[in-house]
């Protein structure tokens, strides 16, 4: 169960992975609707890290880069303590290579590279079984398969982090918002060229799509439940 300091009760109801699942085709009496495992977490709370495998080689880049260096101690601490609570991790991010390219090539070619996010890359690169999808626009959900995803984990609970927090962040959020999630975006895991536009981005947040804000730290999950 993850729990929030200073929080009402209505918050205590977050929980992390529930098990393996099942991947005997002869098991039906189970029903199970990722009959090919594509997913063999499940899990009521997923964290999502948004546009964090980023070259930051663009105009207002090296803005960014200053606000992302702090925001990815925070991010990758609680990335730690999400995975040790059974929470599954999924990276959402932007096709870099045109198409051309997969996800697991990009994180090396910026680990590889000379590039300004490198740093923020190296602190917080996928584990192998963490899980990606590729995006070709702002949100996360636009014409991915991260609704799908989501489905076959059986989330109802979204914990949104990454770049930029008043761009791909507060779009992603807006779409989760739209199929009925529920909202996290802890403040200190999110970044923007100015804090300002931090600031505004998780107001609006709050205010229309009714998302948590807490601080990474005052996120608080439950012991691993046991794999069936």
């Amino acid at each position: 169960m993850l729990r929030f300091q200073h929080m009402p009760p209505r918050l205590h109801l977050i929980r992390g992975r529930r098990g393996r699942k099942r991947s005997l085709v002869s098991d039906k009496s189970r029903r199970n609707p990722d009959r090919l495992n594509h997913a063999p977490d499940q899990a009521e709370t997923a964290l999502l890290l948004i546009d964090v495998i980023n070259d930051l080689e663009f105009d207002g880049g090296d803005k960014l880069l200053l606000h992302a260096l702090a925001m990815a101690d925070a991010l990758a601490a609680l990335k730690r303590r999400a995975k040790s609570s059974g929470i599954p991790v999924i990276y959402a991010n932007d096709n870099f290579g045109r198409w051309r390219s997969d996800f697991p090539t990009l994180v090396e070619h910026f680990l590889k590279t000379n590039v300004r996010g490198r740093a923020i890359v190296a602190q917080l690169r996928p584990d192998e079984d963490d899980y990606f999808v590729l995006k070709p626009k702002h949100s996360a959900f636009f014409q991915t398969n991260l609704e799908l995803l989501l489905r076959y984990l059986g989330v109802s609970t979204l914990i949104l982090t990454g770049l930029a927090g008043d761009i791909c962040v507060l779009f992603s959020a807006n779409d989760a918002y739209m199929r009925d999630l529920r909202i996290i975006v802890p403040s200190d895991c999110i970044a923007c060229e100015d804090p300002e536009r931090s600031r505004q981005a998780l107001s609006l947040m709050q205010r229309v799509l009714k998302a948590e804000t807490p601080l990474a730290s005052n996120l608080h999950f439950g012991a691993k439940t046991k794999s069936k």
